[in-house]
């Protein structure tokens, strides 16, 4: 079903005029259809604030036709935000308060902007610490993607992420290791996932935490569950990223690299740019550093039309199934034969 439309937020004025399926609240209130209740902890920064609000809220209104999707955007006060990201939140988003009072059936954590290894040093990092806390004992199932995945396998399972020297960075091919779990029914044993990070948790590290691996490349684990097989789910890449979204990295490095603020040129993303558009990308590059172009002139708009995405269909496939045993967990009544003789520390009674 939809996603609902309980506030004014803008992300669901503007998917709806991408053409997503948007109802209103006066509508929703008409069917009569389950509701399910998803919080998103944004705390992505300012520059990508709205666009991940969109991401998320785009992959939850694809996925199973089964419910009512409320999605519940919140943040962090710890997490530093300029004037126009301020307003925002605060005409927006929830309070992690509020979220405790209205309850979630599932969540989702976002990545966060901390190129530092260590994450104790990161200002939010007891807060979030607080809502994972709070999670794993109150909300059926909690989505971690990239460095929420680093948090939440440091506090509560003693990996503390290492740093990889050069940013990985590019889409990735990746591999199921478990076909079986429910998480990847239907998905491709092979499919491509984005990735941007200076850090990583290995696999060995995944497997010191007795945390079970679904899919991996040779740049590392992307997709991960908990011991209990279901309670959290760990992304190490980025699927949420949109066609655009490294190209849009890519022009933001660039921008930091003409203030100053990196030392050199940032390379091009691996496995992302077609010979053209790295050609483009190159001579842009030339006439960049000869003076002959600025950043006004980055070919944003004529390298975005012929763009690839390669890992669209599998994310959507791996949210429809989360969203779908997140709804069988919650409502117990609707598929008993799922749900017989369940394990309260295996919900989805995989271990046979």
């Amino acid at each position: 079903m939809p996603l609902i439309a309980h506030s004014d937020l803008p992300s669901f004025q503007r998917l709806k005029d991408q053409g997503e399926t948007i109802l209103s609240k006066d509508r929703a209130q008409h069917q009569v259809i389950r509701e399910l209740h998803i919080g998103l902890l944004n705390m992505m920064p300012d520059a990508a604030l709205e666009a991940t609000e969109r991401q998320f809220f785009r992959l939850i209104g694809h996925s199973n036709e089964i419910a009512q999707f409320y999605v519940h955007p919140f943040s962090l006060s710890s997490v530093e935000r300029g004037e126009k990201a301020s307003e925002h939140l605060r005409k927006h988003y929830k309070t992690f308060d509020e979220i405790k009072t209205i309850g979630l059936d599932a969540l989702i954590i976002t990545g966060a902007n901390v190129s530092h290894p260590d994450l104790q040093l990161a200002p939010f990092y007891e807060q979030l610490k607080e809502v994972v806390d709070w999670s794993y004992e109150n909300v059926t199932s909690t989505l971690c993607s990239c460095l929420a995945t680093h948090a939440v396998l440091e506090f509560r399972y003693g990996q503390t992420r290492q740093p990889i020297g050069d940013k990985c960075w590019g889409v990735f091919p990746h591999h199921l290791v478990d076909r079986q779990h429910p998480l990847v029914s239907g998905v491709n044993t092979r499919f491509d996932i984005p990735h941007s990070r200076f850090n990583e948790v290995s696999e060995v590290q995944f497997e010191k935490a007795g945390v079970k691996i679904l899919a991996k490349s040779d740049e590392g684990v992307h997709l991960a569950v908990s011991p209990d097989l279901f309670r959290l789910v760990f992304f190490q890449g980025h699927p949420e990223y949109d066609t655009v979204s490294l190209l849009k990295e890519y022009k933001r490095e660039v921008m930091l690299y003409l203030g100053g603020e990196r030392d050199n040129y940032p390379p091009l993303p691996d496995n992302y740019l077609s010979a053209q558009n790295q050609a483009i990308l190159n001579e842009y590059q030339t006439k960049l550093a000869s003076g002959e172009m600025t950043i006004k002139d980055f070919p944003e708009s004529l390298i975005a039309e012929t763009l690839d995405n390669t890992w669209h269909d599998s994310t959507t496939a791996i949210i429809n199934n989360w969203i779908g045993c997140v709804y069988q967990v919650t409502h117990e009544d609707i598929d008993k034969p799922f749900m017989d003789g369940i394990n309260p520390q295996d919900p989805l009674n995989l271990k046979g």
